[in-house]
């Protein structure tokens, strides 16, 4: 009974010890910046104004 008091009183002075202990450093990533190229607004629209235009050719003749 002894030997059990003297190491629950042991294990409680080690967790005690390291309960303010040397952590691990954190080194933290200098921030990435994602740069995607611009496309321009008018890509979208060339594509359905030339299907426009050859539609509107057919049905003229």
């Amino acid at each position: 009974m002894k030997k059990l008091a003297i190491a629950a009183v042991l294990a409680g002075l080690a967790s005690t010890a390291f309960a303010g202990g040397m952590a691990a450093p954190v080194v933290e990533m200098a921030p990435v910046v994602v740069e995607e190229a611009a496309s321009s607004s008018s890509a979208g629209l060339i594509i359905p104004l030339i299907l426009l235009a050859i539609l509107a050719a057919t049905k003229i003749k």
